[in-house]
Parts: structure tokens; sequence; C-alpha cells
């Protein structure tokens, strides 16, 4: 599996957090200090959490892999069991193991971020180049 050795790789001088209620804490502090929505990743059962604040890349693995319905919006979004991500501030870049249902196919994310000249957007872009934008507030916590 291609993320697992990405993971590998940047397992070094990561900070990693272990047990569901440590890493959701973690998850939403680490979002939320990069001015993204708490709610982006709403992922209770998670096992581990893994950042690396030189490279900015962090993973996420859970027991299982995770469908959530994000009300304010109507989608539905699939989370892998392994979730892989560099984040920076504002953004989300080379996403994997995330996808959306548009109609009735899931479609892979790979980028997420917020609109610089609209902080209240939200954009998910997928490797093709296409996205959609949304509500900043659809991802917050309780959504």
């Amino acid at each position: 599996m291609a993320s697992q050795q990405t993971i590998s790789d940047h397992r070094e001088g990561a900070e990693v957090y272990n047990g569901g209620s440590t890493c959701k804490q973690k998850a939403q502090e680490l979002l939320s200090s990069m001015n993204l929505p708490k709610g982006l990743l709403p992922l209770d059962d998670m096992t581990e959490l893994g950042h690396n604040k030189s490279t900015g890349f962090v993973w996420i693995k859970t027991k299982n892999k995770v469908q959530h319905r994000f009300r304010a919006i109507g989608r539905m979004v699939s989370y892998d069991s392994e979730v892989t991500a560099f984040i920076e501030n504002r953004r989300m870049r080379k996403v994997s193991g995330v996808k959306s249902k548009e109609l009735l196919i899931w479609i892979t994310i790979s980028e997420i971020f917020v609109n610089d000249q609209d902080p209240s957007k939200i954009t998910f872009a997928t490797p093709a180049g296409l996205s959609r934008t949304f509500p900043f507030t659809a991802f917050e916590e309780d959504c």
C-alpha cells in the first residue's frame, strides 16, 4: 500500500497520538490551528493520528471506514480507514482516503482549501481539477 510507505517516510520526527478521545482532540486542535473547520474530520474511532510539523504531513488511522453525512450541505463523505494529507494554513493538499458522493458516484477528494478572498467558503477539489465550494460553517463541529 502506497500510503503505508508515505506514513513510514514521515513518521520520524512526527508527533504521534493514540486513542480515540486524544486523537479527536488533537485533530480538532490541528484543524483549528490551520484555520480549517474543526468538523472536517468527523472520525470518532481514530486509533492513531500523526503530524510531522516539518513536512506538514498528517495521517489518521481509524478502526473502520467511516461514512458521514454533513447535514448542512446534504452530502455524504466517505473516509477510508487511513486518511493522509499535507496540511498547511487554510489548505490540505495531496489528500488520500476521502471521497464525496455526487449523485450516484463517489468522487475522490485531493485538495481542500479555504478561499483567501472569502474565508467563509471552503473548496473541495478532485485530482481532475473539478471543485465544489461550500460554506465554511457547514463543516464546523456540530454538523
